[in-house]
């Protein structure tokens, strides 16, 4: 698998708390050069980015990020915020604690008003695997299917693990076929970004890869 359709599969990732102005223009401008999927980036910076950015490479944010636990009608109206400036993709956190509480009808409710939000733009899941046991991860993969979400995505990159190859594996026997899969966290080299592509991962969240090719020291989500 050669660079390039790696690189089209990456959401070049820039989500730390410390994020000035001129980090986020430089992960746009290298997401403009390497022809990535998407820039993932803060919700405060959607605005702005797609203004500098215009049409030549999408924009990605997250809602209810790192922890999942804002109320529903926080996240129904972060979605629609991001999406008024500019916004194509919109990356969101469940309520994990629903899901430990079984109330995953509640989970179902709200993925559902979410990409009800987001009309025709891209939503993706993320249900932090790293927190879910595996009977945990199969039912969300259900969810997510049942909700008409876009993607499943494995990790916020801020909880206590990223995405492994057994959880991409898992989500691919278990999601329905119009879902997509977008492994999250840790992925540290173009060895890992193919190996998760062909255990089916479509999308990639990761600062490192553009690194990797800029020969950079390859740290971060």
């Amino acid at each position: 698998m050669d660079r390039k359709e790696i690189f089209g599969k990456v959401d070049h990732t820039l989500l730390t708390q410390t994020a000035s102005w001129d980090e986020i223009k430089e992960i746009c401008d290298d997401a403009i050069s390497y022809g990535v999927a998407s820039v993932c980036i803060p919700p405060s910076y959607v605005k702005r980015v797609k203004e500098y950015v215009k049409d030549q490479v999408a924009v990605c944010t997250v809602i209810g990020f790192p922890n999942g636990y804002q109320t529903t009608e926080t996240k129904v109206f972060e979605a629609k915020d991001a999406i008024k400036n500019g916004a194509d993709e919109i990356d969101m956190v469940i309520n994990i604690g629903l899901v430990k509480d079984r109330e995953c009808s509640k989970v179902l409710d709200e993925i559902k008003l979410i990409k009800e939000a987001c009309g025709e733009k891209i939503l993706k899941v993320i249900i932090e695997t790293c927190l879910l046991t595996d009977d945990e991860k199969i039912r969300m993969c259900e969810v997510v299917t049942e909700a008409g979400a876009d993607f499943i995505k494995t990790s916020t990159g801020f909880s206590k693990a990223g995405a492994t190859f057994e959880d991409v594996a898992l989500f691919a026997k278990h999601v329905g076929e119009n879902v997509k899969i977008k492994a999250a966290g840790g992925i540290a080299s173009f060895d890992d970004a193919e190996q998760f592509i062909k255990l089916g991962a479509e999308r990639l969240g990761t600062s490192r890869i553009v690194k990797l090719a800029k020969n950079q020291e390859a740290e971060g989500y």
